[in-house]
């Protein structure tokens, strides 16, 4: 989740808003990869989902990271509730889960190198305290009396309002984990196309990162029930939105998209003032029930977009939001998989010719197939499998293309961080296919081996 933004001074102009998301258009020598990830901690003696205080949780996480690494603390309301260092931030989800949010990156190898020491320093001091970390899209077997909320205040807020928007809000809070890339675009036009990229093959994303197969202690009938939970959040503010592929698209029509969305809170002087349900449109003109007579900062629409959570989403950058989290090699293939995709033209062109005759159903019906079947999925004699090979051998073009070498020149490229993926492709498999294997193979039922077996 996000932190609270700033820098932004008093909206006196409609235009602004649009314009402010316009304002991430950036040269294509300054595109930066931005590598988000999420993991599930837990106490090794009894497998039980970290609290946030005591000496094996969290807050002794965050702490030993700050103590034995450099980390500068994040405080709200006395609370130790993140990190920050050289561009990048450790953050917590409401339910625990450990978030690392990666400074802006020019490759793939320095991303991947940046996953690599943060999980070895978290497995480091969790070592120390008992704790292990894993990486799932959902926890597989803990309740939701079972996860802590932590002591933020917007979490506190959200969970108060989740159960009157939908119906999986609060599992989504507290037991979901998912790996993200947060990508730049050159101009509107850029950002059209990329966007409606992201959104037709968000599902391949889903298909080829599915590694939900269980909840509650069982298996749940989806490949990604991550983003089975998604699918039944808040309509508001999730989804595929279909108004992106229509003629005109661009930064005024995402940004009153927006401005229909209802508010969460207002970040004030350190505190999460609730504006539940409360419209933007209101704050524009001085009339918030929260804040009578106030109008609101770019500060105030930064925070009030990161409450938007479509399958990708516009800031001052795209947000790719459609995989589960997974183990430790597929952290590194998702930025890879939209780098290729995004970052080259040729390989962007050839993507929009491969979704662009899909319609608004097609879309949703990958979408959903995905989470349900992964690869195997079919919808309008549309093959998953057929086409998650068509988007990763464009990424492979893509990366090779950009010729971005690593190892001090002796890795010519990134195409090799696909390699989890291709294999995926090959043997038709998805890690949920392989955890559902071993689930009804050598586990013999018994989902408690699953920490032992793929923890970081």
């Amino acid at each position: 989740m996000s932190i609270p933004q700033s820098g932004g001074g008093p909206i006196e102009d409609h235009a602004q808003l649009a314009a402010y998301l316009a304002s991430g258009c950036k040269p294509k020598d300054d595109w930066r990869i931005g590598t988000e990830h999420e993991k599930f901690g837990y106490v090794k003696a009894d497998h039980a989902p970290l609290p946030y205080a005591g000496p094996c949780s969290i807050e002794a996480v965050l702490e030993g990271l700050r103590d034995r690494y450099g980390w500068a603390e994040v405080r709200e309301g006395g609370a130790l509730i993140g990190l920050q260092k050289d561009g990048a931030n450790v953050s917590l989800e409401p339910g625990g889960a450990l978030e690392l949010s990666g400074a802006p990156l020019e490759t793939i190898h320095q991303t991947c190198d940046e996953v690599n020491e943060h999980l070895r320093e978290v497995r480091a001091v969790a070592d120390d305290i008992g704790a292990g970390f894993i990486g799932l899209g959902a926890a597989p077997i803990w309740t939701h009396e079972q996860m802590p909320l932590m002591p933020k205040g917007r979490y506190k807020l959200m969970d108060a309002y989740m159960d009157t928007v939908g119906t999986s809000g609060k599992q989504m809070m507290r037991r979901t984990c998912t790996v993200q890339v947060n990508l730049d675009f050159a101009s509107e036009a850029d950002m059209v196309k990329k966007l409606r990229v992201a959104l037709a093959l968000q599902p391949v994303a889903t298909a080829l990162f599915a590694n939900s197969p269980f909840f509650e202690g069982k298996p749940n009938g989806h490949k990604s029930w991550r983003s089975r939970v998604w699918r039944h959040l808040d309509a508001a503010r999730t989804g595929m939105l279909p108004f992106v592929f229509e003629d005109g698209f661009g930064f005024e029509a995402y940004a009153e998209h927006a401005l229909d969305v209802p508010m969460y809170f207002v970040y004030r002087d350190g505190t999460y003032i609730n504006a539940l349900g409360q419209s933007f449109r209101d704050f524009l003109k001085g009339e918030l029930p929260a804040l009578p007579g106030e109008k609101p900062t770019l500060s105030d629409w930064a925070d009030h977009l990161t409450t938007l959570f479509p399958e990708a989403r516009v800031k001052k950058y795209i947000e790719m939001r459609g995989a589960d989290g997974g183990p430790w090699r597929r952290l590194c293939a998702l930025p890879a998989f939209w780098v290729g995709l995004m970052y080259d033209q040729g390989a962007l062109d050839a993507a929009w010719d491969l979704v662009k005759g899909w319609d608004a159903e097609t879309r949703e019906g990958l979408r959903v197939a995905a989470s349900v079947d992964g690869l195997a999925a079919e919808v309008n004699g549309i093959r998953m499998n057929d086409v998650a090979r068509q988007a990763v051998a464009l990424a492979e073009q893509g990366l090779a293309a950009r010729a971005r070498p690593g190892a001090g020149g002796l890795i010519p490229d990134e195409t090799h961080f696909l390699n989890a993926l291709k294999e995926s492709l090959e043997s038709g498999q998805t890690p949920a296919d392989e955890l559902l294997a071993h689930y009804a193979g050598d586990w013999n039922g018994d989902l408690d081996r699953i920490y032992a077996e793929y923890s970081y």
